[in-house]
Protein backbone atom coordinates (compact mmCIF):
# COMPACT_ATOMS: atom_id res chain seq x y z
CA UNK A 1 0.00 0.00 0.00
CA UNK A 2 2.65 2.40 0.92
CA UNK A 3 4.81 1.59 -2.49
CA UNK A 4 1.60 2.89 -4.46
CA UNK A 5 0.98 5.78 -2.65
CA UNK A 6 4.37 6.86 -3.19
CA UNK A 7 3.71 6.17 -6.80
CA UNK A 8 0.61 7.95 -6.72
CA UNK A 9 2.18 10.67 -5.23
CA UNK A 10 5.23 10.83 -8.22
CA UNK A 11 2.28 10.96 -10.47
CA UNK A 12 0.98 14.01 -8.98
CA UNK A 13 4.04 15.68 -8.48
CA UNK A 14 4.94 14.92 -12.15
CA UNK A 15 1.79 16.36 -13.42
CA UNK A 16 1.92 19.28 -11.27
CA UNK A 17 4.98 20.30 -13.42
CA UNK A 18 3.70 20.02 -16.91
CA UNK A 19 3.15 22.70 -18.90
CA UNK A 20 -0.68 24.18 -19.00
CA UNK A 21 -0.33 25.57 -22.27
CA UNK A 22 -2.82 24.85 -25.44
CA UNK A 23 -0.76 23.19 -28.16
CA UNK A 24 -1.26 25.68 -31.63
CA UNK A 25 0.41 25.79 -35.26
CA UNK A 26 3.41 27.29 -35.80
CA UNK A 27 3.25 30.59 -36.47
CA UNK A 28 5.51 31.66 -40.04
CA UNK A 29 6.87 35.52 -39.33
CA UNK A 30 7.45 37.88 -41.79
CA UNK A 31 5.36 40.23 -44.12
CA UNK A 32 5.11 37.88 -47.18
CA UNK A 33 3.03 35.00 -44.92
CA UNK A 34 1.26 38.05 -43.20
CA UNK A 35 -0.28 39.27 -46.88
CA UNK A 36 -0.47 35.40 -47.86
CA UNK A 37 -2.55 34.84 -44.74
CA UNK A 38 -4.70 38.34 -45.20
CA UNK A 39 -5.46 37.59 -48.88
CA UNK A 40 -6.53 33.80 -48.03
CA UNK A 41 -8.95 34.83 -45.28
CA UNK A 42 -10.56 37.71 -47.46
CA UNK A 43 -10.24 36.23 -51.31
CA UNK A 44 -12.08 39.01 -52.28
CA UNK A 45 -9.55 41.56 -51.62
CA UNK A 46 -7.35 40.89 -54.60
CA UNK A 47 -9.63 41.71 -57.54
CA UNK A 48 -10.89 44.81 -56.10
CA UNK A 49 -7.23 45.52 -55.65
CA UNK A 50 -7.32 45.07 -59.30
CA UNK A 51 -10.53 46.62 -60.26
CA UNK A 52 -9.47 49.91 -58.17
CA UNK A 53 -6.03 50.08 -59.87
CA UNK A 54 -7.75 49.53 -63.53
CA UNK A 55 -10.07 52.71 -62.66
CA UNK A 56 -6.94 54.73 -61.76
CA UNK A 57 -5.07 53.84 -64.70
CA UNK A 58 -7.75 54.41 -67.18
CA UNK A 59 -9.11 57.30 -65.02
CA UNK A 60 -5.64 58.83 -65.76
CA UNK A 61 -5.22 57.83 -69.24
CA UNK A 62 -8.66 59.29 -70.03
CA UNK A 63 -9.29 62.16 -67.60
CA UNK A 64 -13.16 62.99 -67.70
CA UNK A 65 -13.88 61.33 -70.62
CA UNK A 66 -13.60 57.99 -68.54
CA UNK A 67 -14.40 58.72 -64.61
CA UNK A 68 -17.75 60.91 -66.40
CA UNK A 69 -21.14 59.49 -64.49
CA UNK A 70 -22.15 57.77 -67.53
CA UNK A 71 -19.24 55.91 -68.46
CA UNK A 72 -18.99 54.67 -64.71
CA UNK A 73 -22.41 53.83 -65.31
CA UNK A 74 -22.00 52.09 -68.86
CA UNK A 75 -19.54 49.47 -67.46
CA UNK A 76 -22.66 48.53 -65.06
CA UNK A 77 -24.82 48.21 -67.90
CA UNK A 78 -22.49 46.21 -70.20
CA UNK A 79 -21.30 43.19 -67.45
CA UNK A 80 -25.38 43.18 -65.98
CA UNK A 81 -26.28 39.77 -68.20
CA UNK A 82 -22.17 38.55 -67.41
CA UNK A 83 -22.47 39.47 -63.87
CA UNK A 84 -26.11 38.04 -63.36
CA UNK A 85 -24.70 34.73 -64.73
CA UNK A 86 -21.37 34.88 -62.60
CA UNK A 87 -23.85 34.44 -59.45
CA UNK A 88 -24.98 31.46 -60.80
CA UNK A 89 -21.38 30.16 -61.76
CA UNK A 90 -20.15 31.03 -58.47
CA UNK A 91 -22.20 28.90 -56.51
CA UNK A 92 -21.93 25.92 -58.92
CA UNK A 93 -18.10 26.65 -58.84
CA UNK A 94 -17.89 27.11 -54.76
CA UNK A 95 -19.09 23.41 -54.45
CA UNK A 96 -16.17 21.87 -56.57
CA UNK A 97 -17.86 21.88 -59.96
CA UNK A 98 -18.94 24.20 -63.27
CA UNK A 99 -21.83 24.65 -65.29
CA UNK A 100 -21.04 25.32 -68.73
CA UNK A 101 -24.27 24.94 -69.80
CA UNK A 102 -25.36 28.49 -68.12
CA UNK A 103 -25.34 30.50 -71.35
CA UNK A 104 -27.67 28.11 -72.98
CA UNK A 105 -29.99 27.79 -69.94
CA UNK A 106 -30.33 31.78 -70.63
CA UNK A 107 -31.14 31.78 -73.72
CA UNK A 108 -33.75 29.01 -73.93
CA UNK A 109 -35.66 30.57 -70.75
CA UNK A 110 -35.37 34.01 -72.92
CA UNK A 111 -37.21 31.81 -75.69
CA UNK A 112 -39.57 30.47 -73.65
CA UNK A 113 -40.98 33.52 -72.49
CA UNK A 114 -41.35 35.37 -75.84
CA UNK A 115 -42.34 32.35 -77.68
CA UNK A 116 -45.49 31.53 -74.87
CA UNK A 117 -46.26 35.29 -74.96
CA UNK A 118 -46.17 35.39 -78.82
CA UNK A 119 -46.98 31.79 -80.12
CA UNK A 120 -49.22 30.82 -77.64
CA UNK A 121 -50.94 33.94 -76.76
CA UNK A 122 -50.01 33.38 -73.13
CA UNK A 123 -50.00 36.71 -70.75
CA UNK A 124 -46.14 37.74 -69.97
CA UNK A 125 -46.51 37.70 -66.92
CA UNK A 126 -47.47 33.64 -66.85
CA UNK A 127 -44.58 33.23 -69.66
CA UNK A 128 -41.47 34.55 -67.85
CA UNK A 129 -42.78 32.61 -64.42
CA UNK A 130 -42.61 29.58 -67.62
CA UNK A 131 -39.17 30.57 -68.87
CA UNK A 132 -38.31 30.67 -64.90
CA UNK A 133 -39.58 27.28 -64.16
CA UNK A 134 -37.97 25.93 -66.99
CA UNK A 135 -34.09 27.18 -66.35
CA UNK A 136 -34.67 25.56 -62.57
CA UNK A 137 -35.69 22.20 -63.97
CA UNK A 138 -32.58 22.16 -66.21
CA UNK A 139 -30.48 23.71 -63.21
CA UNK A 140 -31.79 20.93 -61.06
CA UNK A 141 -31.45 17.95 -63.92
CA UNK A 142 -27.72 18.95 -63.89
CA UNK A 143 -27.36 18.29 -60.30
CA UNK A 144 -29.19 15.20 -59.92
CA UNK A 145 -27.06 13.88 -62.69
CA UNK A 146 -23.97 14.96 -60.38
CA UNK A 147 -25.28 14.26 -57.39
CA UNK A 148 -27.09 10.99 -57.66
CA UNK A 149 -25.99 9.50 -60.87
CA UNK A 150 -21.79 10.60 -59.87
CA UNK A 151 -20.96 12.06 -63.43
CA UNK A 152 -18.26 14.38 -63.41
CA UNK A 153 -20.13 18.01 -63.42
CA UNK A 154 -17.43 19.02 -66.47
CA UNK A 155 -18.85 15.94 -68.63
CA UNK A 156 -22.73 16.73 -67.43
CA UNK A 157 -22.89 20.34 -68.04
CA UNK A 158 -21.21 19.96 -71.31
CA UNK A 159 -23.42 17.59 -72.95
CA UNK A 160 -26.56 20.01 -71.54
CA UNK A 161 -25.26 22.76 -73.38
CA UNK A 162 -25.36 21.01 -76.81
CA UNK A 163 -29.11 19.72 -75.50
CA UNK A 164 -30.44 22.89 -74.49
CA UNK A 165 -28.66 24.99 -77.57
CA UNK A 166 -29.90 22.80 -80.11
CA UNK A 167 -33.63 22.78 -77.78
CA UNK A 168 -33.22 26.31 -77.85
CA UNK A 169 -32.77 26.60 -82.23
CA UNK A 170 -35.42 23.69 -82.65
CA UNK A 171 -37.77 25.45 -80.47
CA UNK A 172 -37.87 28.63 -81.56
CA UNK A 173 -37.43 27.70 -85.41
CA UNK A 174 -34.56 30.20 -85.41
CA UNK A 175 -36.69 33.28 -85.07
CA UNK A 176 -36.12 36.21 -83.88
CA UNK A 177 -38.97 38.25 -82.17
CA UNK A 178 -38.86 42.05 -82.78
CA UNK A 179 -38.41 44.52 -79.86
CA UNK A 180 -41.16 46.67 -81.86
CA UNK A 181 -43.62 43.70 -81.05
CA UNK A 182 -42.32 43.37 -77.96
CA UNK A 183 -42.72 46.98 -76.89
CA UNK A 184 -46.16 47.09 -78.53
CA UNK A 185 -47.49 43.88 -77.14
CA UNK A 186 -45.48 42.51 -73.63
CA UNK A 187 -43.41 45.75 -72.46
CA UNK A 188 -43.36 43.48 -69.42
CA UNK A 189 -40.73 41.33 -71.06
CA UNK A 190 -38.50 44.47 -71.81
CA UNK A 191 -38.93 45.37 -67.92
CA UNK A 192 -34.59 45.31 -67.13
CA UNK A 193 -33.99 47.27 -70.14
CA UNK A 194 -35.55 49.89 -68.31
CA UNK A 195 -33.33 53.11 -67.85
CA UNK A 196 -33.05 55.09 -64.57
CA UNK A 197 -31.60 58.78 -65.27
CA UNK A 198 -29.65 60.46 -62.30
CA UNK A 199 -28.57 63.68 -63.53
CA UNK A 200 -25.85 62.53 -66.69
CA UNK A 201 -25.90 58.72 -64.77
CA UNK A 202 -28.05 55.85 -66.83
CA UNK A 203 -28.66 52.81 -64.68
CA UNK A 204 -31.21 49.69 -66.12
CA UNK A 205 -33.27 47.89 -63.88
CA UNK A 206 -31.10 44.51 -65.06
CA UNK A 207 -28.12 46.66 -63.64
CA UNK A 208 -30.14 47.47 -60.19
CA UNK A 209 -31.12 43.52 -59.65
CA UNK A 210 -27.57 42.52 -60.78
CA UNK A 211 -26.38 44.19 -57.34
CA UNK A 212 -29.44 43.53 -55.47
CA UNK A 213 -28.32 39.95 -56.66
CA UNK A 214 -24.79 39.84 -55.54
CA UNK A 215 -25.63 41.55 -52.12
CA UNK A 216 -28.41 39.13 -51.44
CA UNK A 217 -26.41 35.68 -52.37
CA UNK A 218 -23.42 36.85 -50.37
CA UNK A 219 -25.92 37.32 -47.12
CA UNK A 220 -26.93 34.23 -48.13
CA UNK A 221 -23.67 32.47 -48.30
CA UNK A 222 -22.40 33.91 -45.28
CA UNK A 223 -25.10 34.07 -42.36
CA UNK A 224 -27.33 30.80 -42.86
CA UNK A 225 -26.87 27.13 -42.68
CA UNK A 226 -27.43 26.70 -46.43
CA UNK A 227 -24.78 29.12 -47.59
CA UNK A 228 -21.90 26.95 -44.64
CA UNK A 229 -23.30 23.83 -46.19
CA UNK A 230 -22.33 24.78 -50.04
CA UNK A 231 -18.78 25.99 -48.88
CA UNK A 232 -18.56 22.62 -46.99
CA UNK A 233 -19.42 20.56 -49.85
CA UNK A 234 -17.14 22.26 -52.21
CA UNK A 235 -14.29 22.23 -49.40
CA UNK A 236 -14.71 17.95 -48.66
CA UNK A 237 -17.62 16.47 -49.82
CA UNK A 238 -17.18 13.12 -47.29
CA UNK A 239 -16.32 15.36 -44.80
CA UNK A 240 -19.35 17.15 -45.33
CA UNK A 241 -21.47 13.77 -45.02
CA UNK A 242 -20.03 12.39 -42.10
CA UNK A 243 -20.13 15.79 -39.70
CA UNK A 244 -24.37 15.32 -41.18
CA UNK A 245 -24.42 17.50 -44.18
CA UNK A 246 -26.63 16.04 -46.98
CA UNK A 247 -24.68 16.73 -49.98
CA UNK A 248 -26.35 15.27 -52.92
CA UNK A 249 -29.54 17.78 -51.32
CA UNK A 250 -26.97 20.96 -51.32
CA UNK A 251 -25.47 20.15 -54.73
CA UNK A 252 -29.07 19.62 -56.28
CA UNK A 253 -30.70 22.92 -54.50
CA UNK A 254 -27.13 24.71 -56.10
CA UNK A 255 -27.60 23.48 -59.26
CA UNK A 256 -31.11 24.36 -59.62
CA UNK A 257 -30.60 27.77 -57.68
CA UNK A 258 -28.18 28.26 -60.62
CA UNK A 259 -30.95 27.45 -63.57
CA UNK A 260 -33.47 29.44 -61.35
CA UNK A 261 -30.74 32.59 -61.58
CA UNK A 262 -30.05 31.73 -65.46
CA UNK A 263 -32.99 32.34 -66.42
CA UNK A 264 -33.73 35.27 -64.31
CA UNK A 265 -30.51 36.62 -66.64
CA UNK A 266 -32.64 35.48 -69.96
CA UNK A 267 -34.97 37.59 -69.18
CA UNK A 268 -32.75 40.45 -68.38
CA UNK A 269 -31.29 39.59 -71.61
CA UNK A 270 -34.52 40.61 -72.72
CA UNK A 271 -34.67 44.18 -71.80
CA UNK A 272 -30.58 44.48 -72.82
CA UNK A 273 -30.85 44.05 -76.41
CA UNK A 274 -34.53 44.58 -76.79
CA UNK A 275 -35.06 41.47 -78.70
CA UNK A 276 -35.65 37.57 -78.14
CA UNK A 277 -32.87 36.15 -80.22
CA UNK A 278 -31.68 32.52 -80.36
CA UNK A 279 -28.38 33.24 -80.89
CA UNK A 280 -27.99 35.94 -78.43
CA UNK A 281 -25.60 35.42 -75.23
CA UNK A 282 -23.59 32.41 -76.70
CA UNK A 283 -20.62 33.13 -75.01
CA UNK A 284 -21.99 33.60 -71.61
CA UNK A 285 -20.25 30.70 -70.05
CA UNK A 286 -17.26 31.32 -70.91
CA UNK A 287 -17.64 35.01 -69.59
CA UNK A 288 -18.81 34.05 -65.89
CA UNK A 289 -16.08 31.38 -65.61
CA UNK A 290 -13.63 34.51 -66.06
CA UNK A 291 -15.53 36.55 -63.71
CA UNK A 292 -15.58 33.94 -61.58
CA UNK A 293 -11.36 33.09 -61.91
CA UNK A 294 -10.54 36.53 -62.09
CA UNK A 295 -12.93 37.16 -59.32
CA UNK A 296 -10.67 35.26 -56.64
CA UNK A 297 -13.04 32.41 -56.29
CA UNK A 298 -11.03 28.91 -56.33
CA UNK A 299 -11.70 26.34 -59.19
CA UNK A 300 -10.88 24.01 -56.37
CA UNK A 301 -14.04 24.51 -54.56
CA UNK A 302 -14.88 25.64 -51.01
CA UNK A 303 -12.77 28.96 -51.09
CA UNK A 304 -14.22 32.38 -52.30
CA UNK A 305 -16.87 35.36 -52.07
CA UNK A 306 -19.82 35.53 -54.53
CA UNK A 307 -18.60 39.58 -54.33
CA UNK A 308 -15.45 38.50 -55.82
CA UNK A 309 -17.54 37.83 -58.84
CA UNK A 310 -18.93 41.44 -59.01
CA UNK A 311 -15.43 42.53 -59.09
CA UNK A 312 -14.43 40.10 -61.84
CA UNK A 313 -16.82 40.85 -64.38
CA UNK A 314 -16.22 44.71 -63.29
CA UNK A 315 -12.49 44.49 -64.38
CA UNK A 316 -13.48 43.02 -67.80
CA UNK A 317 -16.34 45.77 -68.23
CA UNK A 318 -13.43 48.64 -67.27
CA UNK A 319 -10.92 47.33 -69.60
CA UNK A 320 -12.98 46.80 -72.10
CA UNK A 321 -14.44 50.42 -72.16
CA UNK A 322 -11.19 52.12 -71.32
CA UNK A 323 -9.23 50.26 -74.15
CA UNK A 324 -12.29 51.46 -76.50
CA UNK A 325 -12.14 55.07 -75.32
CA UNK A 326 -8.09 54.40 -75.82
CA UNK A 327 -8.88 53.16 -79.47
CA UNK A 328 -7.01 50.27 -79.03
CA UNK A 329 -7.85 47.00 -80.99
CA UNK A 330 -10.39 44.88 -79.13
CA UNK A 331 -7.54 42.26 -79.47
CA UNK A 332 -5.75 43.81 -76.89
CA UNK A 333 -9.00 42.89 -74.27
CA UNK A 334 -8.81 39.31 -74.83
CA UNK A 335 -5.12 39.27 -74.36
CA UNK A 336 -5.11 41.12 -71.32
CA UNK A 337 -8.09 39.21 -69.94
CA UNK A 338 -6.18 36.16 -70.78
CA UNK A 339 -3.30 37.00 -68.22
CA UNK A 340 -5.77 38.32 -65.66
CA UNK A 341 -7.20 35.25 -65.59
CA UNK A 342 -3.87 32.95 -65.88
CA UNK A 343 -2.60 35.33 -63.13
CA UNK A 344 -5.83 35.21 -60.66
CA UNK A 345 -5.07 31.06 -60.66
CA UNK A 346 -1.66 31.93 -60.20
CA UNK A 347 -2.34 33.77 -56.70
CA UNK A 348 -5.10 31.10 -55.92
CA UNK A 349 -2.54 28.33 -56.04
CA UNK A 350 -0.29 30.72 -54.14
CA UNK A 351 -3.07 32.01 -51.39
CA UNK A 352 -4.05 28.16 -50.74
CA UNK A 353 -0.31 27.41 -49.49
CA UNK A 354 -1.48 29.63 -46.59
CA UNK A 355 -3.94 26.79 -44.81
CA UNK A 356 -1.25 24.41 -46.43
Amino acid sequence: MSETASKGQDFESSLSKATSSVAEFERRKGLVPRIQGALHSTPALVPLIVLVLSIIIFGALLGSKFFSPFALTLILQQVQIVGIVAVAQSLVILTAGIDLSVGAIMVLSSVVMGQFTFRYGIPAPMSIAAGLAVGTAIGALNGWLVAKVKLPPFIVTLGMWQIVLATNFLYSANETIRSQDIEAEAPLLQFFGSVITVGSARLTYGAVFMLLLFIIVAYILNQTAWGRHVYAVGDDKEAAELSGIKANKVLISVYAASGLICAFAGWALIGRIGSVSPTSGQLANIESITAVVIGGISLFGGRGAVMGSLFGALIVGVFTLGLRLLGADAQWTYLLIGVLIIGAVAVDQWIRKASA
